[in-house]
């Protein structure tokens, strides 16, 4: 096996988990949602799930190869939403860094996207994005490509994005962070349905306070790295089969 094809294999098995974790996590919504992660080559090409598996059914060998365009380069019973690849070959192209991509439609993520103030500094995760997750307004279904310069555009250098009455979407420079922002966003935004679901404003620190979280996280080392070398030996336990 080449040094290409053994990244491939891990990116597989990485974004493969991703799938199977997400669905452990209650973060599926039937066929409508996606994850990606870029190849290795000078082509740029990218792994997505097929468009009519559940998360729970994804395996590393399911995954289908699209070039930037979302047209399918490897064979597959099943197609590629392209529709939804017009978020993730705008941001892989716009974005070195963007390796991995994950976008959502949870109750939780939805529900802060069609708050008006957006996602709100009340709990740890939420300032660890403060000033580092934009804002997308709501065009319709993602099905205009005239609309992927806008996203990019919102999105700019930030951690993840609201896109307004839609859902959530973060990414990294691996499966693992971009996973990882992802878990930590969705948590802070069940936080916030939660707080405000009281009936009353919630407390929202100085901003000196909010501020601080950030640098003080990332004192702590590769959170994300660690968390994820759990997560993998967690699936290894209740769903060994998505390396197949």
């Amino acid at each position: 096996m080449s040094q290409e094809q053994d990244i491939e294999l891990r990116l597989r098995q990485d974004l493969a988990a991703a799938f199977r974790l997400a669905a452990q996590y209650d973060w599926h919504d039937q066929l409508a949602t996606h994850m990606s992660v870029r190849l290795p080559g000078t082509t740029p090409r990218f792994l997505i799930n097929p468009y009519g598996l559940f998360f729970e059914e994804v395996t590393a060998s399911s995954l289908v190869v699209v070039d930037p365009d979302g047209t399918l380069l490897s064979p597959s019973p099943h197609g590629v939403n392209k529709a939804g690849f017009i978020i993730h070959s705008a941001i892989h192209r716009a974005r070195v860094d963007a390796q991995c991509v994950i976008h959502l439609h949870t109750i939780a993520g939805s529900a802060v996207a069609a708050h008006p103030a957006g996602l709100l500094p009340i709990s740890p995760g939420a300032m660890y994005f403060d000033g580092r997750l934009g804002y997308h307004d709501w065009e319709g279904v993602t099905v205009v490509p005239a609309e992927q310069a806008r996203i990019v555009a919102n999105l700019g250098t930030h951690l993840g994005m609201i896109f307004r009455n839609h859902g959530t979407l973060t990414v990294g420079r691996t499966v693992g962070e971009a996973f990882e922002r992802m878990y930590v966003l969705e948590k802070a935004c069940r936080i916030q349905v939660a707080a405000l679901a009281c009936g009353v404003a919630p407390v929202v620190p100085p901003k000196a306070a909010i501020e601080c979280v950030f640098p003080q996280l990332n004192a702590f080392g590769d959170i994300a790295g660690i968390t994820w070398a759990a997560l993998l030996r967690r699936l290894e336990r209740t769903a060994p089969d998505y390396r197949d």
